[in-house]
């Protein structure tokens, strides 16, 4: 999972915006710290679970959020900073945000439980595009 997220974290460019859906434990922080190799970033990765936000520096700077503990109040941080930002914007949670969501992004669906796993390491991921650019970036992958 490691290595795919670091391959899609070369591809991507300012004011992207990936959103992590799945369980508690199904590998959304470590596909972020996938993505931040990706982004030449080697700082420790962690969730933001109780920050909200966390940035890091790279390439370019990646917003890890964690949107699970805001609720129905998505503007209790300024989302926009980060979504119109110089940087890529990762979101855990983000289905959370509903119609706060921006009309394009990459949705990275983990599904832990899936019959088809045969141990505990293994994850299935499914990639949404919602939009152009994702749909493109997706067929590069």
């Amino acid at each position: 999972m490691l290595k795919f997220a670091e391959k899609l974290g070369r591809l991507l460019k300012a004011q992207d915006v990936i959103v992590l859906t799945g369980e508690l434990g199904a590998g959304k922080t470590t596909f972020t710290k996938g993505l931040a190799l990706g982004l030449d970033i080697h700082q420790m990765v962690k969730s933001p679970t109780y920050t909200i936000v966390r940035e890091l520096e790279g390439r370019l700077p990646l917003y890890h959020m964690d949107v699970y503990r805001i609720g129905d109040d998505p503007d209790s941080f300024d989302l926009d900073d980060y979504l119109f930002g110089e940087g890529v914007s990762v979101i855990e949670w983000g289905e959370m945000l509903g119609t706060d969501l921006p009309q394009n992004y990459l949705e990275v669906v983990f599904d832990k439980y899936s019959p088809e796993i045969v141990n505990d390491k293994e994850r299935e991921i499914v990639l949404k595009a919602h939009g152009k650019r994702y749909e493109e970036l997706i067929e590069k992958l």
